[in-house]
């Protein structure tokens, strides 16, 4: 995509159970309610305390994302617009971006994850054509690998922060 193709507002990405559309202001209360210790067990982040500390979160989200650099999809149901979760597409504009995803617990184990980085990674592979996708994922998040490995991941490295200590994956353009 040329620099001067970049239209935020028309990105939509739907899959046959899922609509993604880049984060906006009026997503923020759905998102934050979904936010719960058990999601951030395997991020290096901790749940926001209040509406307002995680204003100062997304806020910082909203250049970024207008100038396509870091982009962070809201995941929602496409029957009944339920917030699901939030994909990261971050470092967008590289050759190698990063993938990242949480799903809210209440609908973990039923292939949103798989089919919310899927879809991204799609839409990524054709419009940005970048040669891969990095998915750093905890080495004991099996459900996380699982996503990365269907899609072809192969693990390149490994991480470590003071919560976990994470492998990374390689997921190949999907549309090579």
């Amino acid at each position: 995509m040329a620099e001067g193709d970049w239209h935020v507002a028309g990105i939509e990405i739907n899959s046959d159970r899922l609509r993604l559309r880049l984060f906006t202001a009026d997503d923020a209360e759905d998102l934050f309610v979904a936010i719960t210790p058990a999601i951030t067990r395997f991020m290096q982040w901790e749940p926001p305390r209040s509406l307002a500390a995680f204003a100062e979160v997304w806020q910082s989200w909203l250049a970024p994302i207008q100038d396509g650099s870091d982009l962070h999809f809201v995941v929602r149901a496409l029957a009944d617009a339920r917030c699901l979760g939030l994909v990261g597409l971050h470092a967008a504009k590289t050759v190698c971006p990063e993938l990242g995803i949480w799903i809210r617990e209440d609908a973990q184990g039923n292939g949103i994850g798989q089919e919310a980085i899927a879809a991204v990674a799609e839409w990524a592979s054709e419009a940005l054509e970048p040669d891969c996708f990095e998915y750093p994922v905890a080495e004991m998040n099996v459900a996380s690998r699982r996503i990365a490995e269907r899609l072809g991941g192969v693990i390149v490295g490994s991480r470590s922060n003071p919560k976990y200590n994470a492998v990374v994956y390689r997921i190949p353009n999907l549309r090579r």
